[in-house]
Formats: structure tokens, C-alpha cells, sequence
């Protein structure tokens, strides 16, 4: 067996004159706290940020192709859908879906009330999956390439507010710029959803493509926009400036970032909070650990000097402490990993802990890891902790083994 790992197996806490056994301890709460906070940190903050993404990203898509001087989509000059723009995008094979759509901006009156709304027009081959999982009463409005459907999906928050429950009858008036009355369109509410996003649910309402078509007087193959969805939401901005060198030279590609930069720019700065907790989290740590070593050298100073009187070298002492040192580490997280872990799966199985989704955008907090992230986070506090307490055990080149032996 390894001489030193011998002998550091056999320090122990000392008996109750003895200051570094309590120490210990709390250095190893200290530091299964730490990585625990850590994981949790990560774990939170990787989740919160999938999860705002995901609900932008399922309503809006990562990249839309629009007329080069249209305001993402809005109204303005269509986009002319032909076979050929098609099949080129379909090239791309990050490319996972391609969709119509067309918005116009438009008033809801009521008895009382008075709301402007945008219209998002979708056709049948609309990805609905995200507006299914967010309907919370009532169904998705039956779209298809035929006929026209009046029936309209509206959010949560616009129901309240205008008083407007399934089946009822709301009449939309529109104005375009060149026009000097407004024009009305009846719809029917079949269904109400909710994302818990303000940004989209307090202005849109979907309904059927062919409204607006009809609305700007724009054929059946003009749309306002065209939404693309990509296989991997983490090539968005590569992706869209792919297609920009590959589209005619009257379209733009127009990521989500630029769509809705007030929230990717928030959600960017998480990154930020996550760093200075860790490197808080990491620096009270190492500081514990660096406290507990030398206590335990310097209760142990006899020790070291009959080592020192029997031939050891310093840097052979020095890694007797660094062993207890590291059982010491990883004892603790060992016990993080189990406290971090353990809230990890709780939360994401149960959703515990729950938020105002007018706040923060969800109504419970998310959690999302990884294997390799984790085993990072291991390695990066064991090996960070045990590179700092190489200083504190410089101490024993210090002691005298004469000197040092008189305290036995």
C-alpha cells in the first residue's frame, strides 16, 4: 500500500481536545453544500432557459423569411410561396419544417371593452403541436386548405379580459394604411389557450391564412412570412445566415433572437448569475477547505516533525494531507451530489416548487441536466479544490522535527 494514503487513513478527528474533528465536519457540509447549490444553479437555470425557449420558439419558430423591408412578418409587401423557394429550402437538411403564415394587427370591440389584438393566420399544414399542448379549454380551430374556417383560437388572458368564452362570436375590425374605414370580420372562439408568455398572450389570436389573404387582397400563394423550423434550435443563427445567401434577393432571414430580443437577451443574462454563484460557491468553499488542513497540520505538527526525524520528505508529508484532504472532498461531494441530485429529480418528477407565470413565464421551476455536465461539475470542484489546498501545505516545510517534538 501507498505510504502516505497509509498513514492518512489513520488521521483521525482526535478526541475532544482536538479543534479539527468539528472542523472537518463543517468543512464537509460545506462542501456537499457548495456542489450541491451548484448542481441545483445549473440545473435551474439550463431548464428555465430551455423552457422560455421552447414556448417562443413553438409560436413564433427560429428563423422567418420575410420581404427584405418588411417588420418581421407584419403587414406589408407578401411573400410569394412558389415550387421553387420550396424545394430549395427543403435542401437544407437542418431544415425540420416549413410553414405559411400571415399576421395583421386589428381591433376586438366589445360592449365594454376595447382590445388591440394581432391576427396570426395559419394554413392546414401548420406545426400545432405547441398551441395543442397550451389549449386549456375548448379545441384548435379546424383549418384546412378548402374552405375558409371563422373559427379563432384565443389566449387566457384575452378571454378575461374581453369577456369572451367558447363560442362566442367576436368581431375583429381592420384598417389598412390606404383605406379610411375599417373592416369588420366575425369569428367564433373554439378554443382558449394559455402559454404564460405576456408577449404572446396578451396580443395574439390565430385563425385561418386565408382571412388575411383576403384581408390584403393577396393571392393564394402570398403570405406574410414563412416559419422554419430547424432539427437543432442551436444552429439558428448559422442556419439563417445559410438560407439568407440561398434565398432570392428580396427575401431576409429573421432569426428569434431578432424577433423577440427583450427575452433572449434576459434569459442570456442567467449565464452571468450562474458564473458569479458558482465562483462564490466555489471560493467559500476552497477557503473552508484551506482552513481545515491547516488546522489538522497544525494539530499534527508532532507528527510531522517525528516524519521529518524518521526521513520523510517534505513533499511526502504534504501529500499525506493532501489524501486526508481529498477523502475529505469527496466525502462531501459525494453527500452534494446526493442532496443536488436528489432536488433534481423531486422537481421534475413532482414540480414542487412553483412561480407567477406572469413573472417568469412558467408556472413551476424547471430542471434540466445532463450526465456529462454533471461529471464536469464534479471534476471541476475536486480538482479546483485540491489544486488551492496545495498552498496551506507548504506550512510543513516550516516545521522544525527538534522544535516539533516537543509538543508530543
Amino acid at each position: 500500500m501507498n505510504f502516505e494514503y497509509f498513514i492518512a487513513k489513520r488521521i483521525t478527528g482526535g478526541g475532544k481536545e482536538f479543534l479539527s474533528k468539528p472542523v472537518v465536519r463543517i468543512s464537509t457540509i460545506s462542501i456537499a453544500l457548495g456542489l450541491a447549490l451548484m448542481i441545483i444553479s445549473v440545473a435551474v437555470v439550463i431548464g428555465f432557459k430551455s423552457s422560455v425557449s421552447q414556448k417562443v420558439m413553438g409560436f413564433a419558430s427560429p428563423i422567418q423569411l420575410v420581404q427584405f423591408d418588411n417588420n418581421y412578418g407584419m403587414q406589408g409587401e407578401p411573400v410569394v410561396v412558389t415550387d421553387e423557394l420550396i424545394n430549395n429550402l427543403l435542401l437544407n437538411d437542418k431544415i425540420s419544417h416549413i410553414q405559411p403564415v400571415g399576421q395583421k394587427a386589428g381591433v376586438i370591440k366589445t360592449e365594454d371593452q376595447i382590445q388591440g389584438v394581432v391576427l396570426k393566420g395559419v394554413d392546414a399544414n401548420y406545426d400545432h403541436e405547441f398551441l395543442l399542448d397550451a389549449i386549456t379549454s375548448g379545441s384548435y380551430p379546424k383549418i384546412s386548405d378548402t374552405a375558409r374556417t371563422d373559427e379563432i383560437l384565443i389566449s387566457n388572458a384575452l378571454s378575461q379580459t374581453l369577456q369572451i368564452d367558447i363560442g362566442d362570436f367576436v368581431r375583429m375590425w381592420f384598417i389598412d394604411e390606404d383605406e379610411s374605414r375599417a373592416r369588420g370580420r366575425k369569428f367564433i372562439v373554439s378554443g382558449i389557450y394559455s402559454t404564460g408568455m405576456e408577449e404572446i398572450d396578451n396580443i395574439y389570436i390565430v385563425g385561418d391564412l386565408q382571412h388575411i389573404q383576403k384581408l390584403n387582397g393577396w393571392k393564394h400563394n402570398e403570405v406574410g412570412s414563412i416559419e422554419i423550423k430547424l432539427n437543432d434550435i442551436s444552429d439558428i443563427t448559422s442556419t439563417a445566415f445559410e438560407l439568407y445567401s440561398n434565398i432570392p434577393y428580396n427575401l431576409s432571414a429573421i432569426t428569434i433572437y431578432e424577433e423577440y430580443p427583450q427575452i433572449f437577451n434576459w434569459l442570456n443574462l442567467l449565464d452571468m448569475n450562474v458564473v458569479v454563484i458558482l465562483t462564490l460557491l466555489m471560493i467559500v468553499a476552497t477557503i473552508t477547505m484551506i482552513s481545515t488542513l491547516l488546522i489538522l497540520i497544525i494539530e499534527r505538527t508532532s507528527m510531522v516533525g517525528l516524519l521529518k526525524a524518521l526521513g520523510s520528505s517534505n513533499r511526502s508529508i504534504r501529500k499525506i494531507f493532501l489524501y486526508k484532504a481529498s477523502g475529505i472532498i469527496i466525502r462531501g461531494m459525494i453527500w452534494g451530489n446526493v442532496i443536488g441530485l436528489g432536488f433534481y429529480f423531486v422537481q421534475l418528477r413532482f414540480r414542487l416548487i412553483s412561480l407567477a407565470p406572469e413573472s417568469y413565464y412558467v408556472d413551476y421551476v424547471p430542471v434540466e441536466l445532463n450526465l456529462m455536465g454533471v461529471i464536469l461539475l464534479n471534476l471541476a470542484t475536486f480538482i479546483v479544490s485540491v489544486l488551492v489546498l496545495i498552498i496551506p501545505t507548504y506550512y510543513i516545510t516550516r516545521v522544525v522535527p527538534a522544535k516539533a517534538l516537543r509538543y508530543e
